[in-house]
């Protein structure tokens, strides 16, 4: 299955790199960017976070090369006019955190690709998925547009799925300390959450979080169950879930920490890590586990029911290396004959004004 990305920033360099470093097996032809050959090459091979890559690339006329693969360059502000269907592109890796909703992510349908994966929270999406957790939601003739969820749900879903199929989870609330990202400023600029708004290098920023809602949508039954807040700090990489919840049935800090040992290497090998080392976040940088469940911070208040879990997880390779392995799971389903028989209808005058809602501003390709 021939794969294009659209947006060659963080996610999306990082899942080529990921899918390379990995073994995971993606036939990737085409990138769409702002930016040309040269500075996506350039931009690939040295990275401040993970250090340069281990393998050789160039750039050439209208492409970048990497290890003597050629992966055309093209850069279209509107996804209308992106030529998926000449390059052959079927799946499009939606990465530039700009056109994330259903409607805004079906420009690339419009342009000739046959499926959408969104690499973020996507409203109105066929369905969420979440490596290692409900894959089996997938369905090969109705989903079309494909949201991977965030960095955070990744890590959220499968303490939840552990603690939930074992002990039964009830409610919770959970923080999340984020290393700051692209969509932020790194001095006082405008910006329409007025906490990103102010330096993200200076300050301790609370914001936001889809991950606790999107969990209901990869785990149903605990839909408008968890509650959650972000709260960014000046670190490149790395962040924590500190999840605070009420369980069904009584469990003791050890019960509780065999469970998730046994997932790690066992139904969520890969995906769930679980240390009971002293460690912090620069230890997790390159991990591509989704989350690596802390040990020594599990706490139990007994007689109230509540626990606590910590979970590190790398927010950027660990959800790049997620975000390939869902693309992969989607291109086998294609080898195996899985088409879409039916494709989305929406009407194109429908999507221009979707895509009008979008940010054009000069970071959008490049988040």
């Amino acid at each position: 299955m021939k794969i294009g990305i659209n947006g060659f920033g963080r996610i999306g360099r990082l899942v080529l790199r990921s899918a390379l470093a990995r073994g995971v097996d993606l036939d990737i032809v085409a990138i769409n960017d702002r930016g040309d050959a040269e500075i996506n090459a350039h931009l690939f091979q040295f990275d401040s976070t993970y250090g340069p890559f281990q393998g050789r690339v160039e750039a050439g006329d209208g492409q970048i090369i990497i290890d003597e693969r050629p992966i055309c360059i093209v850069s279209h502000l509107n996804p209308l006019d992106i030529p998926w269907h000449e390059l052959g592109v079927e799946l499009v890796i939606e990465a530039t955190g700009v056109f994330t909703t259903a409607d805004q992510a079906a420009a690339h349908l419009q342009a000739g690709a046959e499926r959408v994966l969104v690499t973020s929270p996507s409203k109105g999406a066929d369905v969420t998925l979440v490596a290692g957790v409900n894959e089996r939601d997938y369905d090969t003739v109705e989903h079309q547009i494909i949201s991977a969820a965030s960095c955070t749900t990744n890590g959220l879903a499968p303490i939840a799925r552990v603690l939930h199929e074992c002990f039964g989870l009830q409610y919770g609330m959970m923080n999340t300390i984020h290393a700051y990202t692209n969509d932020q400023r790194i001095l006082d600029r405008s910006h329409k959450d007025p906490r990103r708004a102010r330096a993200g290098a200076e300050n301790i920023i609370p914001t936001t979080t889809g991950a606790t809602t999107a969990l209901g949508e990869v785990i149903p039954a605990l839909a408008g169950k968890f509650h959650g807040v972000s709260y960014r700090v000046p670190t490149l990489t790395v962040s924590v879930i500190d999840l605070v919840a009420k369980l069904e049935h009584a469990a003791t800090v050890r019960e509780m920490n065999n469970a998730f040992a046994t997932a790690a290497v066992g139904s969520l090998a890969g995906v769930l890590g679980y240390t009971d080392l002293p460690l912090v976040s620069s230890d997790f940088r390159g991990d591509s586990r989704s989350c690596i469940v802390d040990g020594l911070m599990t706490a139990v208040l007994p007689e109230e029911g509540m626990i606590r879990v910590v979970g590190w997880y790398d927010n950027e390779w660990g959800y790049a290396s997620r975000v390939a392995d869902v693309a992969r799971f989607i291109s086998e389903c294609e080898r195996k004959g899985h088409r879409p028989e039916r494709v989305r209808v929406v009407e194109r005058e429908h999507i221009e004004r979707a895509i009008r809602t979008a940010s054009f501003a000069p970071e959008g390709l490049l988040l």
